[in-house]
């Protein structure tokens, strides 16, 4: 008899995190709009933002692409590559945390729950892999 080992939780936060990944990319790129009218943002700093940006939202969907598909078909090499691209999506949100020319308070809280979510997919990714190996 065979049981299902794919994780429930995991696959509900990888659905609500691509829903929230939406809204994050929207409002980063709104409030980077917003800077680059409001203060005297410097022409050197805005590319590199918006192209960190676009750089993110494609590294966010391979890395929920994979981790779906790794947690549904139950396969162990899928997941780990999406657990080592979160490490490239947390640097980024630490980027736009930390490290972006203008850091808003919408930024802080925007990021803080991305890097929370991040830290919780990445446990109950590893406790998958676990599940599958064994």
């Amino acid at each position: 008899s065979s049981h299902q080992l794919s994780s429930l939780p995991l696959q509900i936060l990888l659905y609500v995190n691509g829903i929230y990944y939406i809204f994050y990319f929207l409002a980063t790129l709104a409030m980077i709009v917003y800077k680059s009218e409001v203060f005297s943002y410097p022409d050197d700093f805005l590319a590199p933002d918006l192209a960190l940006l676009l750089i993110m939202a494609v590294l966010e969907a391979l890395r929920l692409y994979l981790g779906v598909k790794g947690n549904l078909t139950e396969e162990e090499a899928p997941l780990g590559l999406s657990l080592a691209l979160t490490v490239g999506s947390v640097v980024l949100s630490v980027y736009f945390l930390v490290w972006q020319t203008y850091v808003l308070r919408a930024d802080v809280l925007v990021n803080a729950v991305l890097l929370f979510s991040y830290g919780l997919e990445s446990v109950l990714k590893v406790v998958a892999i676990a599940a599958f190996v064994s």
